[in-house]
């Protein structure tokens, strides 16, 4: 018998494994509800902007209300590169990929120098400056009527977007689960535990040498790589980008969707997306003025049980049953 402590080590799931299972139900889902596939993207892309909260609020400790403003510059960027560049939509998905990204590492720079409440009213008003400048360009942006008028070509030359919205629930979910294996992989990296050893005690890490400024830059740089992703995503399966992509009540809904599903773990931030979007999807059909209501208690739910003790109660009662 095996009693070595290798043997008794508990083993850690590849870093593919969550992605190909989140693209495995998304695909199922395109094949059953061909008449939801408008819900699909929507859920999609939001699941993947909730993703790259997840690595600034949950991994990283940082508490922002100013994320929409990641998203929303890699929406304009898109659109922006589709009307007077190019309408690839590869090309126009690294253009918000990278527009993301460098608001991240640019605004970051100034933003990390502080932390707590201090950090998190100033992402309120990087937030609000962005959306002040989109408003006033409207040569670039069209101002409060938003930035329409630019077409998307075939992806890879061969599939259109059609209306029903087959491609881009399919180019969607690609792109989410792409995004879902770089965040698992960034963050059961080295890179990854130093980021979270700073979330838990940010003075034991600065003591054992680690640069936490450096590492908290990087770590909001590449979530705003993945909320310009989500950006570009928006735009180009929309084909109209407004200024609501910059809004505070984006970022408080984003911030709704990471407490329902649990911040720090990723899944959770798919899980919160789905659930948040469906209830709202349900709830506003049948009461388009009151659903905030339904919102309202899921959320006292998520508060008096959190996440972790309800998978873990139902994971004790299947293991009962089993």
């Amino acid at each position: 018998m095996n009693t070595s402590a290798d043997s008794q080590a508990p083993r850690v799931a590849p870093a593919w494994r969550a992605p190909l299972i989140a693209f495995a139900l998304g695909l199922a889902a395109w094949w059953l509800l061909p008449e939801q596939l408008g819900l699909l993207t929507r859920i999609t892309i939001t699941a993947l902007f909730v993703l790259s909260l997840d690595l600034v609020v949950g991994v990283a400790g940082l508490a922002t209300l100013g994320h929409a403003a990641l998203f929303g510059a890699g929406a304009y960027a898109a659109g922006i590169f589709a009307l007077r560049v190019h309408g690839d939509p590869l090309l126009g998905l690294a253009v918000g990929v990278g527009a993301g990204a460098l608001l991240a590492l640019v605004s970051g720079a100034f933003l990390l120098r502080y932390h707590g409440f201090t950090f998190l009213m100033l992402t309120v008003a990087v937030a609000q400056i962005a959306a002040g400048l989109a408003q006033k360009a409207r040569d670039w942006t069209g101002g409060d009527d938003g930035l329409s008028g630019f077409t998307v070509e075939p992806l890879f030359g061969r599939f259109a977007f059609d209306l029903e919205g087959r491609t881009a629930a399919l180019y969607a979910l690609a792109v989410l689960a792409l995004g879902y294996y770089a965040a698992r992989r960034i963050v059961d990296s080295p890179f990854g535990l130093a980021v979270r050893g700073i979330h838990e005690n940010r003075a034991r890490m600065a003591a054992l040498g680690t640069p936490v400024r450096a590492r908290l830059l990087a770590m909001y740089g590449f979530a705003g790589a993945l909320a310009g992703a989500a950006g570009a995503l928006s735009a180009q399966t929309n084909a109209i980008v407004a200024l609501d992509s910059l809004s505070f009540a984006l970022s408080a809904e984003a911030l709704v969707m990471l407490i329902l599903g649990g911040a720090g773990r990723l899944h959770g931030a798919l899980v919160g997306a789905v659930v948040f979007t469906l209830l709202h999807h349900t709830a506003a059909s049948i009461n388009p003025y009151h659903w905030l209501f339904v919102i309202g208690a899921a959320l006292m739910a998520v508060v008096l049980v959190p996440p972790a003790r309800a998978w873990g109660w139902l994971r004790g009662r299947l293991g009962a049953k089993a």
